[in-house]
């Protein structure tokens, strides 16, 4: 019964969460450059990972300042997939949130599932 409990107040939780992701200059074919807004009272991003479409693999992101970045050898293949983690232990995964063709200035918000 317990576990159902914690279940449910996770998927509460990741309910409640609202995230906004804008591409930011210094973003190109090879870099991305994101502010993303994260609001989840009493919590805060820990860890952003990307992953490119048709990649198995997880990238992290690395924080600069109240910004999140990734570099590639190769231009960034889209949709590109996200996996947060928060320092109050929330993951959450969103998938086809950012486009290949991303414009620098907008910001991608990705649907829950």
């Amino acid at each position: 019964m317990l576990a159902v409990a914690v279940l449910a107040a996770l998927v509460v939780g990741a309910m409640c969460t609202k995230v906004d992701l804008t591409v930011e200059k210094g973003s190109d074919a090879k870099k991305l450059v994101l502010n993303i807004k994260y609001t989840r009272p009493g919590d805060t991003l820990a860890e952003v990972e990307l992953r490119q479409h048709g990649s198995e693999e997880w990238e992290p992101m690395t924080k600069k300042g109240n910004l999140w970045e990734v570099t590639s050898a190769k231009p960034l293949t889209g949709p590109m997939n996200f996996r947060f983690m928060s320092k109050g232990g929330m993951k959450n995964v969103f998938d086809e949130v950012i486009p290949t063709a991303f414009k620098i200035g907008t910001t991608y918000t990705p649907e829950y599932n």
